[in-house]
């Protein structure tokens, strides 16, 4: 372990309900929780004001509710988070080549290797610099860890949450872990912090008083030895800057049973496609298409084929999930479906066979179309057609979802607060305005349209093109 705490650890405030309250001026400083919002769903992130009822992550979210029935339910908004990710990670970047991503809100920075810090003073100075630079960007606030290790850094960020700063000198570790819970320790979760309560072990400084021996015969020679070495504050891990992508996937959790099996298929292809756009917009392709399916008894079943080569092809992807479908018995009914991909690798050895099919069914979908334009009459052109068609789907296939954005004609833009029984209500306000006012429409209405999302920060960068719901995908 080094000799000074140029070890930097970022933890985002409650990041996802930040981002939500700094683009939503008439919920700074109420209760917001992001997350699913039907009765299957769970939360992702709640905010300091929620959490004061007991809100937290990863709770059901109809537990949520019953806690905090007044807070604001949203739908999250990933396009929007991973893009103020990237302006945080550009100004971690800046200070060091070695920046190890945990998640969109979460890293690890090796201020020695930048030569921006080399002691106590100068890390502190960068830490706070840090701070302010983050606020200036993004509007958002991130808790700052500094100390000669991983382990210990990231325990000083939970110490100085939220939007503060803590940093651990050199010599002093022992005696600030000491009389910390052993939950504090990495790896050390509900199991393992109760089978060391039942041996009388319920803090740090008694891990280190048990011995290596003890701890062994505890919970085994890996785990025993690690949690020992961690009690006593040793931790040579590196800040690794590639943290390569093994997999891509996306997943849905369904409010309500599905068992129609035409619903089923028409689910998995959607996944499947979500699933593409994902890998791409990794600059990424996979050779394992592997299928997940929760079933209605939370049985979770996994299907994976191999392909003979890598691929971002949707029409390979998308028969093979269905392939896989096939061996998957669904009569009951599901709650939950992904699709995913492994085995990546930064380039494609395409399915010819695949795309040619793929080609044949477009020609003849075109073909259809057309035979189908002729017997309306041959008073339409086609380019009328197409649009009146085009016009017909986009009323059909619009979704009022809680939180995301939207643009009417008259009032500009805003956000969903709910919809139903064929209205949508909207609160129409921006990032950089006071607080709107609310107004209700039909939902067909058609001065009404989805909208991108705003920068935080009047005058920021990024605009985010896609517009719906991002919810339950991942690249892992």
């Amino acid at each position: 372990m080094r000799t000074a705490p140029t070890i930097l650890h970022l933890d985002m405030d409650a990041f996802y309900a930040s981002a939500e309250q700094a683009s939503k001026p008439s919920l700074r400083g109420k209760a917001v929780v992001v997350g699913g919002i039907g009765p299957r769903g769970v939360v992702a992130t709640a905010s300091y004001e929620a959490r004061v009822f007991g809100v937290h992550s990863a709770m059901p979210i109809g537990q949520a509710r019953r806690l905090a029935p007044n807070a604001a339910y949203l739908v999250p908004r990933f396009r929007l988070y991973r893009e103020v990710s990237e302006q945080v990670m550009g100004l971690l970047r800046a200070l060091s080549p070695l920046v190890e991503p945990l998640s969109l809100d979460e890293a690890f920075v090796d201020l020695e290797a930048g030569e921006t810090a080399w002691d106590a003073a100068s890390a502190r100075l960068v830490g706070e610099r840090l701070r302010d630079e983050i606020k200036a960007v993004t509007g958002l606030t991130g808790s700052v860890g500094l100390a000669a290790s991983k382990m210990l850094a990231k325990i000083a960020s939970e110490e100085a949450k939220p939007d503060g700063l803590v940093l651990i000198e050199p010599g002093t570790e022992r005696a600030m872990l000491g009389p910390m819970s052993v939950r504090t320790l990495p790896g050390v979760g509900p199991a393992t912090g109760d089978h060391l309560r039942r041996a009388g072990i319920t803090t740090v400084e008694e891990i280190a008083e048990a011995g290596e021996d003890e701890l062994v015969r505890l919970l085994g020679k890996s785990h025993g030895a690690s949690l020992y070495a961690m009690a006593l504050a040793h931790d040579d891990r590196p800040v690794v800057a590639e943290r390569d992508a093994k997999s891509v996937s996306v997943e849905d959790t369904y409010d309500v049973d599905i068992h129609d099996r035409v619903r089923v298929r028409t689910e998995v292809q959607r996944l499947a496609e979500r699933c593409v756009q994902r890998l791409r917009g990794a600059e990424r392709s996979g050779r394992t298409v592997v299928l997940k399916v929760r079933r209605y008894d939370f049985s979770t079943l996994t299907r994976s084929e191999t392909l003979r080569g890598p691929t971002d092809d949707p029409a390979v992807v998308r028969e093979a999930a269905a392939r896989l479908l096939e061996s998957v018995d669904t009569t009951g009914g599901v709650r939950l479906l992904g699709v995913g991909v492994t085995g990546l690798a930064d380039y494609t050895q395409e399915d010819l066979f695949a795309q040619a099919r793929a080609q044949a069914e477009a020609d003849a979908h075109a073909a259809e179309g057309e035979r189908e334009g002729e017997a309306e009459g041959a008073g339409c052109a086609g380019d009328e057609v197409q649009v009146a068609v085009g016009e017909v789907v986009e009323a059909a296939d619009r979704r009022w979802v809680a939180g995301h954005d939207v643009r009417h004609e008259e009032f500009g833009h805003g956000w969903v607060q709910g919809s139903g029984l064929g209205r949508v209500t909207v609160r129409f306000e921006t990032p950089y305005s006071e607080p709107g006012r609310v107004r209700t429409f039909r939902t067909d209405d058609p001065a009404l349209l989805p909208a991108e999302p705003l920068p935080l920060v009047e005058g920021g960068a990024g605009r985010f093109a896609a517009l719906e719901p991002d919810a339950g995908s991942g690249v892992v």
